[in-house]
C-alpha cells in the first residue's frame, strides 16, 4: 500500500502545471555507492544546474518497494520518468538484454566499457521495443566476484554448492560449472548465507562490503562470474519526445560527463579499493577492513569457465533470444571481446 501511495504522488505532482519542467526519478539501490556517489547527485544537483527550469524528484525502487522485474514496465507505462537499475532485472521480459552483461570477456573497467558502448546500439533498441523507453546512460556496479561462507580453493570447489547469482546468464555458467544456481534477492542474501540457503553468493565488491556480506562469508573469489552489472538508465519515450530538442540535448551531454564518465573512471579503482576493504590486503580508503581470505584465481580456472561460457553459455542464450540477436552481438560485443557465437 505504501509503495502504492507513492506512485500515486508521483503521478499526482507530474499532472500539475509543472508537468513539463519536472521529472520523477526512481534511482538504484540506495544503500549502494553507484546510488550515493553518482546518481542522486546527477540527478538533484548537477542536471538541474545544467537545464535552467528542471525541478527533480528522486526516489529509489528499494525505497519504494517496487518488484526488481517490475521496474522498467512500469517506466514503459508512464508511472515515473526515469528509471535505473541493473539490465538483468529485466531479462525476463526482454531475454536478448542478456547480451549486454556477459561474465568473463571484460576484466578491467577500460573492456568493461568497450564492451558496454559496443552493445549500446542493441541495448537502445531494446529499451525502445520492450519498455517504451529512450536509453540515457549505462553505468557499471563493479565486477561480480563470489562471496562464500565456508572453504574453496579453486573453482572446482563450487561443484555441488548452492550459489546465489547475479544474473540469468550467470545463473547458467555456474550450473554449467556444476553449481546449483539459487534465486536470492540482493537484500536476501545474508540471510541466506547465514542460514545456509545458499553457499556462496555474486555481486560486486563494493556492493558486498557496502552491504555487509563480510559478516556471514568467509571467502572471496575475485573471478568475475557476473560481469559488471551494467545498470541501465532510461527515460519513458513518450515524455522524452515532450521534451524539445535543446533540452534533449543538454540532457545527453551532462549525463554523459558528469555521470557515465565519473562513473566508469572510478570503476577499476574501485575494485583494488573494494578487495583491499574486504580481505585486509592492501589500503581500504571507504572504511574499516575486513578479513575475508582472498583465493587466488589461477589461469586454469580462468580458461575452463571461459570455454564453458564460449561453448555452452552464449550459444544456449543465442537460441533463447533467437531473430538477429546473435549475429547483432557477434558483430559489435562479441568484435570488441574477441568472442564469436557459433
Amino acid at each position: 500500500m505504501k509503495s502504492t501511495l507513492t506512485l500515486l504522488a508521483l503521478g499526482t505532482a507530474l499532472a500539475g502545471p509543472a508537468a513539463a519542467q519536472t521529472l520523477s526519478v526512481v534511482g538504484s539501490w540506495s544503500s549502494l555507492p553507484l546510488n550515493q556517489q553518482y546518481e542522486t547527485p546527477f540527478w538533484t544537483e548537477i542536471l538541474p544546474a545544467a537545464v535552467p527550469g528542471l525541478e527533480v524528484e528522486m526516489t529509489t525502487h528499494n525505497q519504494m518497494n517496487l518488484g526488481l522485474g517490475d521496474i522498467y514496465p512500469l517506466l514503459g507505462q508512464g508511472v515515473y520518468d526515469v528509471a535505473m537499475t541493473v539490465a538483468d532485472y529485466a531479462v525476463s521480459d526482454a531475454p536478448e538484454l542478456e547480451g549486454l552483461d556477459v561474465p568473463l570477456v571484460a576484466l578491467t573497467a577500460d573492456e568493461a566499457r568497450a564492451m558496454v558502448e559496443a552493445a549500446k546500439p542493441m541495448v537502445a533498441d531494446i529499451f525502445r521495443d520492450r519498455f517504451n523507453a529512450e536509453m540515457l546512460a549505462i553505468a557499471p556496479y563493479p565486477p561480480q566476484v563470489v562471496f562464500c561462507n565456508g572453504e574453496i580453493a579453486t573453482l572446482d570447489d563450487l561443484t555441488g554448492l548452492k550459489v546465489r547469482a547475479s544474473g540469468r546468464m550467470t545463473a547458467k555458467l555456474l550450473e554449467a560449472l556444476g553449481a546449483e544456481g539459487v534465486n536470492v534477492s540482493f537484500a536476501e542474501v545474508p540471510g541466506a548465507l547465514q542460514n545456509g540457503v545458499v553457499d556462496c553468493a555474486v555481486t560486486g565488491a563494493g556492493s558486498g562490503y557496502s552491504a555487509g556480506w563480510w559478516e556471514v562469508s568467509t571467502h572471496l573469489l575475485p573471478l568475475p562470474l557476473g560481469g559488471w552489472d551494467s545498470v541501465v538508465t532510461a527515460m519513458n519515450l513518450d515524455k522524452w519526445n515532450s521534451l524539445d530538442a535543446e533540452t534533449q540535448d543538454a540532457i545527453r551531454t551532462s549525463i554523459k560527463a558528469d555521470f557515465e564518465d565519473p562513473a566508469w573512471a572510478a570503476a577499476q579503482g574501485a575494485l583494488v579499493n573494494d578487495i583491499a576493504c574486504l580481505t585486509g590486503n592492501g589500503e581500504c580508503a571507504s572504511g574499516e577492513a575486513r578479513s575475508m581470505t582472498l583465493v587466488e584465481v589461477s589461469d586454469a580456472d580462468f580458461q575452463k569457465a571461459r570455454d564453458i561460457l564460449t561453448t555452452e553459455v552464449l550459444p544456449e542464450w543465442a537460441d533463447r533470444a533467437g531473430g538477429d540477436w546473435a549475429q547483432r552481438w557477434n558483430d559489435s560485443v562479441g568484435a570488441v571481446v574477441g568472442v564469436t557465437i557459433e
